[in-house]
């Protein structure tokens, strides 16, 4: 209850002014946050009963996360002020009177937040840990390791942090970088020491987010090669490094990636079993939550087919493909990870060589893996990429750091955590995973999150058949208000077009619509910026001969409330499907 107490105390002391007392009686209370004494089983650990009348507000719940998220809402029916860090003087603090019975439809409700790819420091994971608790998330995926850097401290093991977690800076796309300058000074990075691990999962326990860390092997193991290049299956090529942004894997190859550079550990070492021994014991006691999370995503096979040594292994256990290969490897890092008391969780990829009837699974690639998974009687979490893959555009490529892939808020409201054919018993939840190679800093990472974190919180808590996405959507505007009073930085996408071009024989056509009612188009093909004196846009428009760019903007009661878009008509020609 503590940190209810001070939580909601610090609320309504800093932006209203107020003078707030603790009354451990609450005889006079004006809010009441109360424990039942008897358990109501609607409610649940997590859920919550909010009273508001004309003298006085309860909350009442089983257990405190279930107050916790009681005031969540509490503060949600303030003025949006109430999240100003400062004195808002001259608003009416008042909310409505109501009685909401409240409590989540799945209990894992998660975001994951790459720190590997770009780091992010203590402070600046705690302010991500804030905003998840005000939307009622409670599980903090972190990914902690890939081939961009290693950032957790392995005390027994020094140069995966001496080594693993620095590399060479370069700025731009991320993923289309020139080969880095061997002489460069290795400047970029760094690494959690194990106590600002136990800092942060202290302070996410407080807020009732449990912190499930990731050290994602065989595969996106460049930082952990270049720490210890003798766990690779080619230790004496010289190529080991921890990897800038620069090609190093062929994506292209309509299937698993190609490797251009080795980055897998070789599974038919005995040492690297003994190392990952050591890394698993230290983690397992850093993080209380009961999974650790050993990726196995995206192994390229390129450096096993070649290797002697896994040529002998296969031999020797009669496995008869590289998938049974990967198998083996998840079976004997599930071994070393139970007998640290722990649960293994990996993504789907593992599903492929066969899992052992303990192994959880995170579902990417779609949900089908997952149902798959969960009719086996395998614990699952659904974050498939058409959903809930919030690293990806979330408006127009003009508007945004270029990735292979969009996902609109409207598209990511629509994610059902259990969905049709899975069996629920066994589905535990959902999250959205934000991958951070074109994600350089926390401001970034919060612009990437926001709105799209409103979409999959209300999937994770909010019954199926209740879902509205007009009603969703004021809401998302209502709380833009409410990140602006937190300097919290969010995308405004839903306010741009969506842009879509055909070809009619020699005649290009742009369609524009938008995602939220109400908005009215202006654009043009003169270059000159469109306001909303020009003609507004009422049907597809085709692209004058000699135009060479198009520009646009949205309107909303005689006012710009989109970003201008311009876009060079040359690149929308490129977009004809």
């Amino acid at each position: 209850m503590g940190i209810v107490n001070e939580y909601l105390i610090k609320k309504l002391s800093v932006a209203p002014g107020k003078q707030v007392t603790l009354d451990s009686k609450g005889s006079n209370a004006d809010i009441v946050l109360n424990i039942n004494k008897k358990a109501d089983p609607v409610i649940g650990d997590e859920g919550y009963a909010l009273s508001v009348t004309s003298s006085r507000i309860s909350i009442s719940a089983n257990k405190p996360a279930g107050l916790l998220y009681g005031v969540q809402t509490l503060l949600q029916l303030l003025p949006p002020q109430i999240e100003s860090d400062r004195p808002e003087p001259g608003i009416v603090w008042q909310i409505p009177q109501v009685e909401i019975t409240d409590y989540p439809r799945v209990a894992w409700r998660g975001l994951m937040l790459d720190v590997a790819r770009h780091f992010f420091t203590v402070d600046e994971v705690k302010r991500y840990l804030d905003n998840m608790v005000k939307y009622k998330y409670n599980r903090f995926h972190w990914h902690l390791t890939d081939d961009e850097g290693w950032r957790i401290e392995i005390k027994s093991l020094p140069r995966l942090t001496e080594v693993g977690a620095w590399r060479q800076e370069q700025i731009g796309w991320f993923g289309g970088f020139s080969l880095p300058d061997p002489a460069a000074p290795k400047s970029y990075g760094g690494f959690y020491t194990q106590e600002e691990v136990k800092e942060i999962v202290r302070y996410a326990k407080e807020r009732n987010i449990e912190v499930m860390p990731e050290i994602d092997v065989p595969g996106h193991s460049s930082a952990f090669l270049a720490a210890y290049p003798e766990l690779a299956c080619f230790p004496e090529s010289g190529e080991h490094a921890v990897r800038t942004g620069a090609p190093f894997m062929d994506w292209n190859t309509g299937g698993r990636p190609e490797a251009l550079y080795e980055n897998t550990l070789n599974p038919a070492n005995e040492k690297v079993y003994q190392y990952l021994d050591k890394v698993m014991g230290e983690v397992a006691a850093l993080f209380p939550f009961e999974y650790i999370h050993t990726g196995g995503d995206e192994a390229p096979y390129t450096y096993w087919k070649k290797s002697p040594d896994v040529k002998r292994l296969m031999e020797r256990e009669g496995i008869k493909d590289m998938a049974g290969v990967q198998s083996y490897f998840g079976k004997r890092l599930e071994r070393i990870i139970q007998s640290k008391g722990k649960k293994m969780m990996g993504w789907d990829e593992i599903l492929e060589g066969g899992i052992t009837p303990t192994t959880a699974l995170m579902s990417w690639r779609g949900v089908n893996h997952g149902i798959e998974a969960s009719k086996s009687a395998h614990f699952v979490v659904m974050s498939p990429t058409t959903y809930a893959y919030i690293d990806y555009m979330q408006g127009d490529i003009s508007t945004e750091p270029k990735v292979y892939a969009s996902l609109r808020l409207n598209q990511t409201y629509k994610f059902d955590p259990v969905p049709e054919g899975a069996d629920a018993r066994f589905i535990l939840g959902g999250q959205a995973n934000l991958w951070t190679e074109q994600v350089y800093n926390i401001r970034q990472a919060e612009y990437m999150t926001w709105p799209r974190g409103f979409a999959i919180a209300e999937s994770l808590w909010s019954p199926k058949e209740k879902k509205d996405w007009k009603r969703f959507a004021a809401k998302t505007e209502h709380h833009f208000v409410r990140l602006d009073y937190g300097k919290t930085k969010y995308s405004p996408a839903i306010y741009d077009p969506i842009i879509r071009v055909t070809r009619e024989g020699e005649q290009y056509v742009v369609t524009l619509t938008t995602e939220i009612d109400g908005l009215e188009i202006y654009t043009s093909f003169d270059s000159s910026t469109p306001d909303n004196f020009y003609p507004r846009y009422d049907s597809p428009q085709p692209i004058p001969r000699d135009a060479s760019l198009m520009r646009i903007i949205t309107y909303r009661n005689g006012k710009p409330i989109g970003r201008l878009m311009s876009i060079p008509v040359e690149e929308l020609k490129k977009r004809v499907r």
